[in-house]
């Protein structure tokens, strides 16, 4: 299994993160469902009540809740095991008949006598939906039957690399049935996401990551998030009076936020007309595990879900992500990104983590980059031919000018970076104030840093880091005969020619 595979070892071609999907196995305990979607026409109010009557078209029935998890998890290339509860009637027969279509699903349910399979029914218009019907029992399991869902858990622990708990608030997912097994879990170091429906956080102590939306994160912090600096405050808050490692908080319009003991992680909405969010949180709890099981940072992961969210907001009904949909967008987002080659760190990150999904090799280099010469080109076309994304680090004015004295730089930030951005090489430009690049080779975490041959690797800024995670030095040949310093002192000495 690739449970211990890391990002660094998914390598080459863009998308081989997504490719490393498909040897991922999840599972899935929660609440299984029945979504039941009848279609038709009203064209006319019954006499018998000032109510549409729909003459109906044509029917569809899929698996809803854990079971969308689980289609999630297939279209995105995964394999899944779902232990859920289902009734012993007809509905239930046809939840079990729908998993037997894919043969990388296996089914671990449990029959009940005492309560029915839940089923949403809506009723759907022109496209409008009318009504949604639901029938369910929301009680918790019987002692008994949830003895035997812990069982069939404990019994598929060893075949997965990920387990989420897809919470509905259907009483599958008991406080005892919870303790148990997130405790079996952690006991064999497997990663646990779960999706939350209660207010009451500490039900889920000890996962590894909890999904929560907004409107779930303020019911449990007891607080406002509506700014970035609000959910960041409220979920430190949760984090530690609940024990649970990371939140990534799902914020609609306004992205995720994804806050662990190393900080908070902002990422954007992507731009996309929404017509159904659905499920939206089912795709994204899908594409999360499955690529924490295929060895992803969190960030990284993050970063993934929070496009295959974008995705299927813009789908009708109880929709599932792709791959290639995914693959896609990743590919459209780095588009979009290239008209951003100048931006500040933050935004470089989320730039990065894009490249890193994708398993792109991602470089570093920097300099002030004063009077660009053949020099810095030679350099920069050497750094590109060892990475798939070069960054560059540009000391700013004021940087500059503690380095090199108050005469210093010839030209500004804006026209240095807008130089080295116009360069098919340069990929990405962060300007820094500092007198050394070290706090963005802290964050952005190259894979390979690159100073020019006057260096030697125990000379150059951050090798140190680099080298402890992985990453490697590459020392550029210098182009004799270029420097900024001496065209900056012909240029003088022309001048003072003139006046003479």
């Amino acid at each position: 299994m690739n449970q211990k595979q890391t990002f660094a070892r998914i390598a080459g071609d863009p998308g081989s993160l997504l490719e490393a999907f498909n040897n991922i196995r999840i599972l899935c305990l929660g609440d299984v469902m029945l979504d039941r979607f009848i279609y038709g026409s009203a064209t006319r109010i019954s006499p018998e009540a000032p109510i549409p009557v729909l003459g109906i078209s044509h029917q569809q029935a899929m698996l809803g809740g854990a079971g969308n998890v689980v289609r999630n998890i297939l279209s995105l290339g995964g394999a899944a095991t779902l232990v859920a509860v289902t009734g012993d009637d007809a509905e239930g027969r046809e939840v079990a008949h729908l998993l037997e279509k894919d043969e990388r699903i296996t089914a671990a349910l449990v029959c009940s006598g005492r309560r029915p399979t839940t089923v949403k029914t809506r009723f759907i218009a022109d496209g409008q939906q009318l009504l949604r019907a639901d029938a369910e029992a929301t009680h918790s399991l019987a002692s008994n039957t949830a003895d035997k869902v812990i069982a069939q858990f404990e019994k598929s622990l060893p075949d997965v690399d990920v387990v989420i708990l897809s919470d509905y608030a259907k009483g599958v997912l008991s406080d005892d049935v919870l303790t148990k097994a997130i405790n079996l879990a952690k006991a064999k170091n497997i990663p646990i996401i779960a999706d939350p429906k209660s207010a009451d956080f500490s039900r889920y102590s000890g996962v590894t990551v909890l999904t929560p939306n907004r409107k779930e994160m303020v019911q449990a912090a007891g607080r406002s998030c509506d700014t970035d600096g609000q959910v960041e405050e409220a979920a430190n808050f949760v984090r530690n009076r609940d024990d649970i490692e990371t939140l990534l908080v799902t914020r609609s319009e306004s992205g995720m936020s994804l806050i662990s003991h190393e900080g908070a992680h902002h990422i954007p909405a992507q731009a996309q007309e929404v017509f159904d969010v659905s499920g939206a949180g089912d795709s994204v709890i899908a594409c999360l595990s499955l690529s924490l099981g295929a060895g992803a940072s969190l960030e990284q992961s993050a970063t993934l879900a929070n496009l295959a969210g974008g995705i299927v907001v813009a789908k009708t009904g109880t929709a599932a992500v792709t791959q290639e949909e995914l693959h896609a967008a990743l590919h459209n987002a780095e588009v979009q990104s290239a008209d951003e080659k100048i931006t500040h760190l933050s935004r470089a990150k989320e730039i990065v983590d894009n490249w890193r999904a994708r398993g792109l090799k991602v470089g570093f280099t920097n300099g002030c980059f004063d009077l660009i010469h053949p020099g810095h080109i030679s350099l920069i076309s050497q750094a590109k031919g060892e990475v798939d994304r070069l960054i560059v680090g540009l000391n700013t004015d004021d940087s500059i000018k503690r380095l090199k004295g108050p005469d210093r730089p010839a030209t500004g930030e804006t026209s240095r970076a807008i130089v080295l951005a116009s360069l098919e090489d340069v990929d990405l430009v962060v300007p820094f104030a500092e007198d050394t690049p070290i706090t963005l080779i802290e964050s952005l975490s190259p894979d390979v840093l690159v100073k020019g041959a006057d260096y030697t690797i125990d000379t150059v800024v951050g090798s140190d880091i680099v080298q402890a995670y992985g990453g490697r030095i590459y020392l550029a040949e210098l182009k004799e005969g270029f420097s900024t310093t001496s065209t900056i002192q012909r240029l003088l000495e022309i001048d003072k020619k003139k006046d003479t």
